[in-house]
């Protein structure tokens, strides 16, 4: 079908790119934005579904959309639902006149909210895109305010509405002037900023440290011409206006607190004590790295840091709930008030540029060695985990809204930690993609460019580069990852771990070795890539041909798979997963 209907907006670019997966067969739930929502029109059902006839008019479908468009106004870049889709795909169309959705709508919402309704006819249905710009002021519905988080609308209070509105101009809160001067600036948090700059051994750091109290301020940018202290400055020396940080420490999920603090003083001062009692917590142990031995931490330290100090460095200090640290076992979380701003969500958090809600104070933070001020906090976290072999960091976007980033530390795995100290060259033993790439490979078996991209977080075309400097890059003298044989030569190449590093990280692989992990990695090779052959599939799973050709064999009987020619003799015979076969021959769309 052609659409015509749309210019080069983003948004609106969105919608077009939605409207061409659909037609192309894909269900809305694999396609819905935050920004971009599929809706049948509400009202239209009657008993055991049946699809009733539909009317100029909808009291019950402008009702639901009057919420819904509202909360994709409340939602930055605003947004549009395509209406006249049914869940599954199915286009049963709307009959809605425009001009009076528009109005309803808009009475609706008070006279706050003004969408742009265009008619969108299919080869077969009439469908409606609605379109809601974003909201200067928050927009209420049965006086609610809602905005979208990942495909769904949350209830948001007002402060922190206007707080992220704030953040989307650039506007740092924390490098206006406070109620505090020079004078209130604590002693004992000018220490913990002078002994973090010294633990930083850098020169321009020690230089610092040894500065006066008055220079030393004013060299982090926490003070103003006239010596009235920055909030940054207010909340890092002198106080936080309710409890800062609330560290609980508990042996397991649900069991007594043991260790309890929450502080209002300095902030420095809260951060280091936190930092003591989660370290007095941490456990060690003894991992063989070559011909020595060296003691490795179930937690990384620097890891644990970096999640605290952006708990605090980022959070939104209009919120009155304290950042939350929750150390239980060996796992650590870190609960910060307010969502993620500019752009940033857990899908794209290690690669995106960063974003400080607080800047001046993000800024002070990295001065003193507590962050990282070139936006790469979120990759030494997630290499810091992976090299002992840990998963990496899980980052989420909680009702709120609240961040909350999980390190999910425990006892590492000796071999992992001497595969990646064996790494040449050296500074690729902390290349984040390089040891994402091992990751997924453990975990999956092999990668391309494409299934590998959002692990990454990556473009297919960086992790095109990536997997190139992987294959460059060698543990104990052999390389990590090569090709996987029997890929057509027309086809983009697929990787495996070598076999040096199967055989050095083998306790990290047992769980594709099991009958069910076998024919499920098969199958997400032949999905993914479209075929699958006997050569393919050897190299995959590490078992003989014969052995394979009748997996393979089982699996086509079984109607996962199906044969690419009835003559299963001479070269080029492969095999087909079944959905893409049946697609081959009958190409299918929404009706």
């Amino acid at each position: 079908m052609a659409i015509g209907l749309l210019g080069p907006d983003p948004l609106e670019q969105q919608v077009r790119y939605a409207l061409s997966r659909w037609e192309q067969g894909e269900s809305p739930d694999r396609i819905e934005t935050a920004q971009v929502d599929f809706k049948e029109e509400p009202g239209r059902r009657g008993p055991g579904g049946k699809v009733l006839a539909g009317n100029r008019e909808n009291e019950v479908a402008a009702g639901y959309l009057a919420g819904e468009m509202a909360c994709l106004s409340n939602t930055p870049g605003g947004g549009a639902v395509i209406l006249g889709v049914a869940d599954d795909g199915l286009a049963i169309g709307t009959h809605l006149d425009p001009e009076w959705l528009r109005h309803r709508i808009y009475r609706l919402t008070d006279r706050m909210l003004t969408v742009v309704v265009k008619v969108l006819r299919t080869d077969q249905t009439r469908l409606l895109v609605v379109t809601a710009p974003p909201a200067i002021e928050p927009i209420r519905y049965q006086g609610k305010i809602r905005w979208r988080v990942d495909d769904n609308c949350v209830e948001v209070d007002p402060a922190t509405w206007h707080d992220r509105q704030m953040r989307l101009r650039k506007f740092d809160w924390s490098v206006l002037p406070s109620g505090h001067t020079l004078g209130d600036v604590s002693p004992a948090a000018l220490e913990a900023a002078r002994s973090y700059l010294r633990e930083g051994e850098r020169a321009d750091a020690t230089d610092l440290a040894r500065a006066s109290d008055e220079d030393l301020v004013r060299r982090l940018g926490l003070v103003d011409g006239q010596g009235r202290l920055t909030n940054a400055g207010s909340l890092l020396l002198v106080e936080t206006p309710d409890i800062g940080i609330d560290y609980i420490r508990r042996e397991v999920p649900g069991g007594d607190s043991i260790n309890r603090y929450g502080g209002t003083g300095p902030l420095l001062i809260q951060i280091a004590r936190v930092e003591q009692l989660c370290q007095a917590a941490n456990r060690t142990e003894h991992v063989a790295s070559g011909f020595s031995h060296r003691q490795v931490l179930y937690l990384p330290s620097r890891a644990a840091r970096e999640a605290i100090v952006n708990g605090v460095a980022h959070r939104d200090w209009h919120a009155h709930q304290p950042t939350t640290v929750e150390h239980v076992g060996n796992q650590l979380s870190v609960t910060s008030p307010g969502g993620f701003i500019g752009g940033v969500t857990p899908e794209n958090i290690i690669t995106h540029p960063p974003e400080p809600r607080n800047r001046s104070l993000a800024e002070a933070m990295a001065m003193l060695h507590l962050a990282e001020s070139e936006g790469i906090g979120v990759d030494r976290m997630t290499a810091d985990m992976l090299v002992i072999g840990r998963p990496p960091p899980a980052f989420s976007e909680i009702e709120g809204p609240y961040v909350r980033v999980t390190l999910f530390g425990g006892e590492p795995d000796s071999a992992m930690v001497g595969f990646v100290d064996a790494i040449e060259p050296q500074p690729s033993r902390s290349d984040v993609d390089l040891l994402l790439i091992v990751e997924h490979m453990i975990r999956h078996g092999w990668a391309d460019a494409n299934t590998v991209a959002t692990t990454l977080q990556r473009s297919p075309a960086e992790s095109v580069f990536a997997l190139s400097n992987a294959m460059a890059t060698t543990s104990s003298g052999h390389p990590i990852i090569a090709l996987v044989e029997g890929v057509p030569a027309d086809q983009p190449p697929a990787y495996r771990l070598s076999e040096n590093s199967r055989k050095a990280l083998s306790q990290r692989l047992v769980h594709l070795d099991t009958s069910d992990s076998r024919e499920a990695l098969i199958l997400d090779w032949a999905k993914k890539r479209g075929r699958i052959s006997s050569t393919e599939a050897a190299d995959l799973i590490r078992l003989s041909k014969p052995y394979v050709g009748r997996l393979l064999t089982e699996l086509a009987r079984d109607g996962h798979l199906t044969q690419s020619r009835k003559q299963r003799k001479g070269r080029g015979f492969h095999y087909l997963p079944t959905s893409f076969a049946e697609e081959t021959k009958e190409p299918s769309r929404p009706a």
